[in-house]
């Protein structure tokens, strides 16, 4: 099949029968319009802001000077608007339909939050103001750092980390300090489930340790027998996922706390997914000494697109004298952000200022929003979600570890399609044509062919009940042998499928001009 510069075959009459009934193009590109890049419908001839002709020593360039014309496209204020309307259109969001990503929980973002974000005081502030021009910023901090100790019974917590694996970064290198500390630098050696985010043993790996898998049990968690028959005081640590990313509570975590602290090794846990367990459980009652909250994900700051994330950093009262600058300080009821310490335990700086300031107000709006009732609720009602989820699929999909309930998200495996030609990664296609961005594919690696499903809170049971019929049809179609269906999908969307692994090996990350 021939494909032209738009991703759709260039005639119809190629299409094979079965896309010729399901797809129209006339018709598609009325109601989703191609739109090129922005090179291809751009002039670099003509500029749409008048600049003056000035001349530029580059010598300070080190010889680096631009040799040629930077040609960048140029486009009037409504073509520039419709060209990113249009762009915004060819992509899936939380605000056009139900999202089910596995472990990312992506679920609905107030407006309020935006709102609230968008205030003058708030916006329009930057991080090298003098401290008593931002008095209100510096409370808003600190009111947001009480909720999540609050919530989590830790002792102190670092705002800055700006996401997930930021955040990880920021407690593994507060674990470094202290054993540094103690004179242990010997200590070498990271426990991490196989179930782990990879982010997990990377950071470890990062941070010069050396990685020991934990492997997962029959029911998807880990044993304490397993974890201590790998202890010796070469441990570090463990870095432990909980709720993990099969969707379960780790059931020995209190007792894998307490064989990992005989040692002296620091338990790290990853909260990617504490909305599950917010208001509930609280991950200092567990032994946890550093753990990182999404706010992205837990308290639906937006998320996606690279950021801006927030993954502030909890730490136990053992972990606090390392956890970095700068931190919010309240002396004789007077508010400051302190920028250097004497205190030579703490790690020092982890980045520039002081993290995401717009996403602690959206965060903050959550909680004061919610308060700790409706936070609880909003933790009940993503693991009711979930298992109703379940309850419906589990018929026609095959879960790989039985008929236990789960917490926030729900793991199936590609059991289901054996025989039929067909593979997760064509059913998550065909999803696509239903109106849906496909679950996470191919993790947690534990589980082959593995389907994650999180539907989040957010959802009502009208969006969940359409969600699973979809399910159910297509996995339905699937063993009938309407192969057809799947390893052509998607058929109804702005681009067809196109060969991932050449795109992989081979990207074009760079516009060498106008095909002739």
């Amino acid at each position: 099949m021939s494909m032209n510069s738009t991703g759709r075959p260039s005639s119809p009459e190629k299409i094979s029968d079965n896309k010729a009934k399901n797809i129209d193009n006339n018709k598609a590109a009325a109601l989703l319009p191609d739109e090129p890049l922005l090179f291809e419908i751009g002039n670099s001839e003509i500029c749409g802001v008048d600049l003056p002709d000035i001349n530029i020593d580059n010598s300070y360039l080190g010889g680096f000077e631009r040799k040629s014309k930077i040609e960048l496209p140029a486009l009037s204020e409504p073509e520039t608007m419709r060209h990113y309307v249009r762009l915004s259109r060819l992509n899936m969001s939380i605000d056009s339909g139900i999202y089910p990503l596995g472990s990312c929980t992506m679920k609905h973002n107030p407006r309020l939050n935006e709102q609230m974000a968008r205030l003058d005081g708030f916006m329009n502030i930057h991080p090298l103001q003098p401290i008593n021009t931002i008095k209100g910023a510096l409370e808003l901090m600190e009111e947001l750092a009480n909720w999540l100790i609050n919530l989590t019974n830790m002792h102190s917590i670092a705002l800055s980390p700006k996401a997930g694996a930021h955040g990880e970064l920021c407690g593994m290198m507060a674990i470094k300090a202290a054993h540094k500390e103690r004179g242990e630098q010997y200590r070498n050696i990271v426990l991490v489930p196989e179930s782990a985010h990879g982010t997990n043993p990377a950071t470890a790996a990062f941070l010069g340790y050396k990685v020991k898998p934990i492997k997962a049990n029959k029911n998807g968690t880990i044993d304490v027998k397993e974890v201590i028959s790998l202890l010796d005081d070469n441990i570090a640590a463990i870095m432990l996922t909980n709720p993990n990313t099969c969707g379960l509570f780790e059931p020995d975590i209190i007792e894998i706390a307490q064989a990992i602290h005989n040692i002296g090794a620091y338990l790290y846990c990853d909260g990617a997914n504490y909305n599950a367990i917010m208001g509930i459980a609280r991950p200092g009652d567990l032994g946890i000494d550093a753990m990182h909250i999404n706010l992205h994900k837990t308290f639906s700051t937006p998320h996606g697109g690279g950021g801006p994330g927030a993954g502030p950093v909890l730490f136990s009262k053992n972990l606090t004298p390392f956890a970095p600058i700068p931190f919010i300080k309240r002396d004789k009821n007077e508010l400051t952000l302190v920028e250097h310490i004497d205190n030579n335990k703490s790690f020092g700086r982890l980045t520039a200022f002081h993290g995401q300031f717009g996403m602690f107000v959206r965060s903050l709006s959550y909680i004061l929003s919610h308060g700790i009732d409706g936070i609880t609720q909003a933790a009940k009602d993503a693991v009711l979600n979930a298992n109703y989820v379940k309850a419906r699929l589990e018929g026609e999909f095959s879960a790989p570890f039985g008929a236990q309930h789960t917490m926030h998200e729900i793991l199936f495996d590609d059991d289901f399609l054996k025989g039929t030609g067909i593979s997760t990664l064509d059913f998550a296609k065909a999803m696509i044509d239903e109106g849906f961005h496909p679950m996470t594919m191919y993790f947690p690696l534990i589980v082959h062919g593995a389907m994650l499903i999180e539907p989040t809170e957010s959802e009502s049971k009208y969006s969940l009940d359409y969600f699973c019929d979809k399910m159910l049809e297509l996995a339905k179609e699937a063993k009938a042998g309407n192969i057809e269906r799947f390893i052509n999908a998607p058929l109804l969307a702005p681009r067809f499928r196109i060969d991932e692994t050449l795109a992989a090996r081979k990207p074009k990350l760079k516009w060498e001009g106008k095909e002739n």
